[in-house]
């Protein structure tokens, strides 16, 4: 789906393009950052300890192109194209910052540590929000920016918990504010899983690099 952008946000990453081409190797570089070509980081569940339920994944998701299919049940990561049928078993996925999951819901906590949800006696309750379909969120060709528009795949997407990184283009450079939050999954299978962002670049800063910190199951 093409979807028209206003003038005013096309002139402002026009002049902030031109203002940093001279350090850049392409227009759009340091507003929408692209993997490093010697990136050789390690990606999936790079740390669980079944003792503590807990752990941590990282993803490369630079591509506007991918999502990310996270299983917690196998502790595996598939990366598949948008057009690309979802796999068999998976709890949740990431395209860039949004995230989406399979049939489940999500609460925000309020909480930024982990401890009080992993000594709780009772599950978190609250409003949990069941994914939505979108025309106009996830984005796949950004290069028409400079003719006014976007091109976009309808999908599944999960306004909670996508809020966990906010990208303001109102400005530029994009200031990027994480929430710092614990995002709580309730799964299709009736478990609970809590994930909290940790990082969103990798460690030269390129944005879409995103390292997910989690608890599963939370039922003792």
């Amino acid at each position: 789906m093409i979807r028209p952008m206003k003038k005013s946000s096309i002139a402002l990453l026009l002049a902030a393009s031109l203002a940093t081409l001279p350090a850049c190797n392409g227009l759009f570089e340091g507003l929408y950052d692209q993997p490093a070509p010697t990136e050789e980081n390690g990606f999936g569940f790079i740390r669980v300890d079944s003792s503590t339920r807990s752990g941590t994944i990282y993803i490369d998701a630079t591509s506007y192109t991918v999502w990310n299919y996270i299983d917690f049940r196998t502790s595996t990561v598939v990366a598949l194209g948008t057009d690309a049928d979802e796999p068999a078993a998976w709890d949740f996925a990431v395209h860039r910052y949004d995230a989406k999951t399979n049939g489940g819901s999500v609460l925000d906590t309020a909480l930024s540590d982990f401890e009080p949800l992993r000594n709780a006696e009772q599950l978190p309750d609250g409003d949990y929000v069941e994914d939505i379909w979108t025309t106009e969120q996830i984005t796949v060709d950004m290069s028409h920016m400079m003719d006014g528009y976007l091109i976009y795949v309808p999908s599944f997407y999960n306004p909670v918990l996508s809020q966990w990184l906010d990208v303001d283009t109102s400005t530029m450079p994009p200031i990027y504010t994480p929430s710092k939050r614990i995002y709580v999954i309730r799964l299709s299978d009736g478990l609970h899983a809590a994930v909290r962002l940790s990082g969103y670049t990798d460690t030269a800063g390129i944005k879409g690099y995103m390292t997910i910190d989690y608890l599963y199951p939370l039922e003792h």
